[in-house]
């Protein structure tokens, strides 16, 4: 099956660019593909229990695209490095969210049929 590995590089700081990110990733697992989504720096506080709400214009709430994405089957990762930082555990996150490193990043960026986006 094709796949879509979307990484989001970015929180609330560039919440258009974090929105669209979600968007595509939905639009993706609408579609029918094998989704995976990957949070680094401030854009991992999207995959915890309880986080805020990010709503903008002309857009569905951005839990509403994560939770889309979940539910076709999809993956939510959070980097292990930026979790570390922010002391995030497992413990800390959305039902069907893990935490990841950077080489089971690299593994589904390559692995064939995949097409990643770095937002």
């Amino acid at each position: 099956m094709a796949a879509l590995v979307v990484k989001v590089t970015c929180g609330t700081e560039r919440t258009e660019t974090l929105m669209q990110a979600f968007t595509v990733a939905a639009t993706g697992a609408a579609s029918g593909l094998d989704v995976s989504v990957w949070l680094t720096g401030d854009a991992t506080l999207h995959a915890l229990l309880g986080a805020e709400d990010v709503v903008i214009p002309h857009s569905p709430p951005l839990s509403a695209l994560r939770d889309s994405v979940l539910a076709s089957g999809g993956t939510l990762t959070v980097c292990a490095q930026c979790a570390a930082r922010r002391e995030i555990t497992e413990a800390d996150l959305l039902p069907g969210a893990r935490i990841a490193g950077a080489a089971a990043f690299v593994a589904e960026a390559t692995a064939p049929e995949a097409t990643a986006l770095v937002y």
